[in-house]
């Protein structure tokens, strides 16, 4: 592995700005990272503010945690999740991340790879058919056997049980449940092998696998934000292979504290480990009346 490049700030930010300037077509991986740049934290002081409760009563100490929190009733659940599924799926991220990396590609081909649920992208104004959420969808249920390879919308159930639910549980006859089976309904993230691919889920990936073909051996950027080793074979490794099979191709990864790549690709990446934050006030129009950090 190569180490973070140690070249000087201003030269990575001038790189990385050339590149997406001559690029034919820029990949976006996204992962968790891009998210928590844009405020969306799990943790801290953004958890006490939404669950006090919760914390209190269950000991609980994020929201990540919590989702694998054994309720001892589906009112407890629910309450839980519609609360969580809100300020994190329909509610706009506190910084305006999102909005400055589409001011940076929206004049490119682009395409978007993400294994992050909370839809940001497309609150954001990002071209819904230019984006693949392998991993699921907040907005998203399925049954929970399942029964079907379906998927259903959530909003408006989940806006109703966020507001009537008292005492951190939810009336009993808003739980929900499969309108196909009636069986209890469940989250359609991936976290075991019941997660449903809908039909929604296959034409993204085809429209995907489209967009590489048509690049193929061109000017494509590879660009590699806040991804972590959690699930690499998804967006990781795959953007190293495409690299190296592509000369023309370039892989520009911004992590801090995880801005690495594989040697055989070295001349054609950079490594930036810098807060993606600070990377885009530096590139984006958006912030250029403040003083880049």
């Amino acid at each position: 592995m190569t180490p973070v490049s140690t070249a000087a700030y201003s030269d990575q930010i001038e790189r990385l700005r050339q590149t997406l300037e001559q690029a034919d077509a820029v990949v976006i991986g996204a992962g968790a990272g891009l998210s928590s740049a844009a405020g969306l934290t799990y943790s801290g002081a953004r958890f006490e503010k939404y669950f006090r409760d919760f914390a209190d009563k269950y000991g609980m100490g994020d929201m990540y945690s919590c989702g694998f929190y054994p309720f001892a009733t589906l009112p407890e659940y629910w309450a839980w999740w519609s609360r969580h599924i809100l300020i994190n799926r329909y509610e706009r991220a506190p910084e305006p991340v999102y909005d400055c990396l589409l001011e940076l590609v929206e004049d490119k081909n682009y395409f978007v790879l993400t294994t992050n649920v909370d839809h940001q992208f497309q609150l954001a104004g990002f071209d819904r058919e230019r984006l693949f959420y392998t991993q699921g969808d907040y907005g998203l249920w399925q049954c929970s056997e399942p029964c079907c390879q379906k998927t259903f919308g959530n909003e408006e159930a989940v806006r109703q049980m966020a507001a009537e639910q008292r005492e951190m549980k939810i009336p009993t006859d808003l739980v929900p449940r499969c309108p196909v089976c009636g069986r209890s309904i469940a989250m359609n993230l991936r976290m075991d092998d019941r997660f449903v691919q809908d039909e929604g889920w296959y034409r993204a990936q085809d429209r995907y696998r489209r967009f590489l073909q048509q690049y193929e051996g061109r000017r494509v950027l590879f660009l590699e934000l806040g991804v972590g080793m959690n699930t690499p074979g998804i967006i990781k490794y795959p953007f190293w292979q495409m690299t190296a099979k592509n000369p023309n191709a370039v892989y520009i990864c911004i992590n801090s504290g995880a801005a690495v790549y594989p040697d055989e690709i070295r001349r054609q990446s950079l490594g930036i480990h810098k807060d993606i934050k600070k990377i885009f006030h530096r590139l984006s129009r958006r912030f250029s009346h403040t003083s880049a950090p």
